[in-house]
C-alpha cells in the first residue's frame, strides 16, 4: 500500500498547475494543457536555430478532419499560427472549395519550429516533435481523417519509405484513422499544374468523410 501510495503522489507532483483529480478534461482543455507545457520546449536543435516561438496546431478540437504540414515559415513563425503564408492562403481557398473554413478541420505541422531558412525538419527534429506533441495532438483529437500534405509529413505518420508522388491519392491506416497524402500547398504554388491532382485528392476525403 505504501509503494501505490507513493506512485499516486509521484503522479499528482508531475501534473501542471491546476489540475483536478477525477476531472474530466474537454479535448479543448487537453490541447491547451499540451501547448502549455511546450511553451518554451528546448527539447530539440530546432529550439536554438533561430525560432521567434512555437508554433501549435489550431483549429477544432472535435475536427472530423486533421491537416498535418511539414513546419513553419517565415510567416508563421513571425504570427505563431499554421499555415498563414503564401501556402497557407492556397490552402484556405482549397478548403473553401469543399465548403469548409479553417474553423471546421485542425490543422498543425510536424515540427512546431521553424526550420532555417524554411529546409525540411531533419529527421532527429521530426522523431523528437512527432512524439512529444504530434501524436499527442492526434490522440486528443481523433479525427476521421488526416490529411498529409507533402513528403515529410506523410513520412511522419507512414515511414521513410513512403514516397508522396507515389502514394498521394491512396488511403493508408495511421492506428484506426485513415490517412490521404497529398501535395503540399508550397508545391503547388511551384507547380499550379498539380491542383487538378490534389482536388481529386479532397474529393475522396469528402466522400469518406460523408460516408
Amino acid at each position: 500500500m505504501e509503494k501505490q501510495l507513493e506512485a499516486f503522489f509521484k503522479y499528482l507532483k508531475k501534473q501542471p498547475p491546476g489540475f483536478v483529480y477525477g476531472k474530466i478534461m474537454t479535448k479543448e482543455e487537453k490541447l491547451k494543457q499540451l501547448q502549455k507545457k511546450f511553451t518554451n520546449c528546448q527539447k530539440c536543435p530546432l529550439a536554438k536555430q533561430g525560432r521567434t516561438q512555437i508554433v501549435f496546431g489550431e483549429g477544432s478540437a472535435n475536427a472530423k478532419l486533421m491537416f498535418i504540414g511539414e513546419g513553419p515559415g517565415r510567416e508563421e513563425d513571425q504570427q505563431g499560427k499554421p499555415f498563414v503564408g503564401k501556402a497557407g492562403k492556397l490552402l484556405t481557398k482549397i478548403l473553401q472549395a469543399m465548403n469548409l473554413t479553417r474553423k471546421d478541420i485542425y490543422i498543425t505541422n510536424v515540427v512546431k519550429c521553424r526550420p532555417p531558412n524554411n529546409r525540411a525538419p531533419l529527421p532527429n527534429e521530426s522523431e523528437i516533435c512527432k512524439n512529444l506533441i504530434l501524436f499527442r495532438e492526434i490522440d486528443i483529437i481523433k479525427p476521421k481523417i488526416i490529411c498529409t500534405l507533402g513528403a515529410s509529413a506523410t513520412q511522419a505518420l507512414l515511414g521513410n519509405d513512403i514516397k508522396i508522388s507515389k502514394k498521394r491519392g491512396l488511403f493508408f491506416k495511421y492506428k484506426d484513422i485513415e490517412v490521404m497524402p497529398t501535395f503540399h500547398p508550397a508545391y503547388l504554388l511551384r507547380n499550379p499544374e498539380a491542383k487538378k491532382l490534389v482536388w481529386e485528392d479532397m474529393k475522396k476525403i469528402l466522400k469518406k468523410l460523408k460516408n
